[in-house]
């Protein structure tokens, strides 16, 4: 387990955000926040959700307040979203730039995550991406959109 190791995976994680991004830029409007019974419901909402979650949970890696999750009513629209992800991703990836190997098993988060360790919660935030992103596929296709697998593997083929 190594630092290079985890950049790897979070470019990974990065590139498929990217790939839902663009597949729901097909969606009207009124698709994107359409209410849906399921976990965090909208697009938008769920969306607004996983970088709510990427950002609370590194700001816990970089030692800063932890903000308070985001309220998608707080987005007027999809370049504000984007803007915002856009900063949350810039954050992580200045975080993953100085990671290094021995930081991997520190303890830096305080309550009830005191005892996660960094690679621990390098490997749940990108669980926990791969998860929400399903659901939104999973609307997409209801929607009649086409979607393609977030297979990591498929992902490694294309960068070997």
């Amino acid at each position: 387990m190594d630092a290079n190791a985890f950049r790897h995976l979070y470019e990974y994680h990065f590139a498929e955000n990217r790939n839902l991004w663009d597949a729901c830029a097909t969606l009207s409007d009124n698709q994107f926040t359409q209410a849906i019974a399921y976990s965090h419901g909208s697009v938008r909402n769920q969306i607004v959700h996983l970088m709510s979650v990427d950002d609370t949970w590194f700001s816990g890696l970089r030692g800063v307040e932890i903000p308070e999750p985001l309220n998608p009513a707080g987005f007027p629209d999809r370049a504000s979203i984007r803007a915002y992800w856009n900063r949350v991703e810039g954050t992580m990836r200045a975080y993953l730039a100085e990671l290094r190997d021995d930081m991997l098993f520190e303890r830096p988060l305080e309550g009830e995550d005191r005892d996660l360790m960094v690679w621990q919660v390098l490997i749940h935030v990108v669980n926990h991406g791969t998860d929400h992103r399903a659901q939104i596929l999973r609307i997409l296709h209801d929607f009649g959109l086409k979607t393609t697998s977030q297979d990591y593997i498929f992902f490694v083929y294309d960068h070997l």
